[in-house]
This record gives C-alpha cells, sequence and structure tokens, in this order.
C-alpha cells in the first residue's frame, strides 16, 4: 500500500521540493520574487510554446501521443503491478499445460483469445495487445512445428527489442525538449535584451527591473531542462524498463517450454526473472497456481 501510494504521489513530492528549496532559497537569500513572479509568464510562454511546438514539429502524432500518457505514468507508476506478474505466471502455467497435452485445444485458445475461458480469467493481460501477439503468434509457430528453441528465442529477443524501441520514444523526446530548454531559455533572454535595448532611455532602476526580467528566461529555460524535463524523462525510461521486463517472462516460458521442461519448470525459469520487487515467492506461486487449476 505504501508503495503504491508513493508512485502517486512521489512525483509530487519531488516537484514540490524542487520548487520550493530553488524560490525558497533565493526568497531567503534576500531576492525580489515579484520580479520573477511578473516575467514568468511571458517567458514561460516563449519557453514552453516553443518548446511544444519543436516537440510537434519533430514527432509524429503516434509519439505526442505516447508521450502524453508517459507523463501520466510518471505520477502512477508502470501499468504493471505485483499481482499482473503472478497472473501472467499462471497463465504461461495454464497454456504451457494444455500445449503439452493437447495440440488441438491450444489451437482453440490462441485463434480465438476472446472467447477463451483461459484468457478470459486474465482480462488485464487480455486487454494488452503487445502480450497477447507475443503470446498467440508464438503458439502458432510452435503448432506448426517451428520448434528450434534459439530460432525462436532470437525471433521473441528481436519482438522485445523492437517493442522496447518503440515504447521509449517517449522518453527520447522529452529528453530532447530538455536538452534544448536551455537554447531556448537563451532565446528569451536574447528578446528581453532587445526591450531593454529599445528602452536604453530609462531610468537605471527601470532597466535594472527589465534586465532582470530579460534574465528570467535564461534562468527558466535552464530550471525546466535539469530540474523538470531531464528527470521526468529519465522517470520515463525507468518505467518503461519495469514495463519490459514483464514481457520478457513470456519469452523465458516459452523458451522453456521449447526446451521440453516441465510447466512448472516454465514458470520457475520466468518468476526468477521477474524484478525482485514483483516477484512473487516460491510459495506464493505455487498457491497461486493451485488456486487456478481449481478453478479451472
Amino acid at each position: 500500500m505504501l508503495q503504491k501510494q508513493w508512485r502517486v504521489m512521489g512525483g509530487i513530492i519531488g516537484i514540490i521540493i524542487t520548487l520550493g528549496m530553488v524560490f525558497g532559497g533565493y526568497v531567503v537569500e534576500g531576492g525580489k520574487i515579484a520580479i520573477i513572479l511578473h516575467a514568468l509568464p511571458y517567458e514561460l510562454v516563449i519557453i514552453g510554446g516553443a518548446a511544444v511546438g519543436s516537440f510537434i514539429v519533430g514527432n509524429d502524432f503516434a509519439v505526442v501521443k505516447h508521450t502524453a500518457g508517459d507523463i501520466v505514468k510518471v505520477f502512477t507508476g508502470p501499468k504493471w503491478k505485483r499481482q499482473d506478474y503472478t497472473d501472467l505466471l499462471c497463465l504461461m502455467f495454464t497454456l504451457v499445460r494444455i500445449a503439452k497435452e493437447s495440440p488441438v485445444e491450444i489451437e482453440q485458445h490462441i485463434e480465438n483469445p476472446d472467447e477463451s475461458a483461459v484468457f478470459a480469467k486474465y482480462p488485464r493481460i487480455m486487454k494488452d495487445d503487445h502480450a497477447m501477439e507475443m503470446i498467440c503468434d508464438t503458439f502458432r509457430s510452435m503448432i506448426m512445428n517451428f520448434d528450434n528453441a534459439h530460432q525462436v528465442e532470437e525471433l521473441l529477443e528481436k519482438q522485445l527489442e523492437a517493442m522496447h524501441h518503440a515504447n521509449l520514444h517517449g522518453a527520447h523526446a522529452l529528453q530532447k525538449m530538455a536538452d534544448g530548454l536551455p537554447a531556448l531559455g537563451i532565446v528569451a533572454a536574447v528578446l528581453g535584451v532587445v526591450k531593454t535595448m529599445a528602452s536604453i532611455d530609462k531610468p537605471p532602476e527601470v532597466l535594472g527591473e527589465m534586465i532582470g526580467s530579460a534574465l528570467v528566461g535564461t534562468f527558466l529555460g535552464v530550471f525546466l531542462a535539469y530540474g523538470l524535463v531531464g528527470p521526468f524523462a529519465d522517470r520515463v525510461q525507468a518505467i518503461q524498463n519495469e514495463e519490459h521486463a514483464f514481457y520478457n517472462l513470456i519469452r523465458e516460458a516459452l523458451v522453456a517450454s521449447l526446451h521440453k521442461h516441465t510447466p512448472q519448470i516454465c514458470v520457475e525459469v520466468a518468476r526468477r526473472n521477474a524484478p525482485k520487487k514483483m516477484r512473487p515467492s516460491f510459495s506464493d506461486m505455487e498457491e497461486a497456481l493451485r488456486e487456478s487449476q481449481k478453478a479451472a
């Protein structure tokens, strides 16, 4: 429960600490926050608008949509939870057992997964296109006597690599935005200097305030890059790496099956490759398998 709450609150707490320490330290040091607050909306329009516009120009709609979803995950955490890992292992156990006992029966499940009683017990997995594609396509290959374990492992590895590369587009796009923000901050600052030079006949105190406002652009570009967008990109990449481990369990179970291991061994091989914080214990896994067999 505490871990779930941290996933939701961790990002918010981090942002609050960052903003509080930066601006709080500035005020404590004697800085005039009014100058920053006055310039902030205009600088945000220039820097933020240019960053978002460049982001849209540099990425197609699919990446833009994917990145928006990735930003949400910064606050909600990875898609797959601990129970999902247990459910996946139970599903793989059942499918591998059926495939060994009755190739005809497994064909019915993988050809019509929407009508399968086995898949129906795991709706979250069933709704995931990537997981279903990996499971069903690989079993189809096995039914067609494509039983070379090393070839199948290589195919799955390439499929996982391509999928992971696509899922990291959001993190890479955010990192590119972070890399460009300091330069956009300089652009905003230069525009502020141009504005100041056009008012060179103003009193020194007015010019000082205008120069200070111009420098807010430089500050904002660097701050957004290294204080917010950059960490967001790092967090998105970490989440995608964690979610990738879920699909890797499918590969481990299927390859173990091709090596002629029993369903129990296939599940154990996959279980041991699960991330530690998501990995069910040996006894928990045995209990889950017993429950799934009773339900069947």
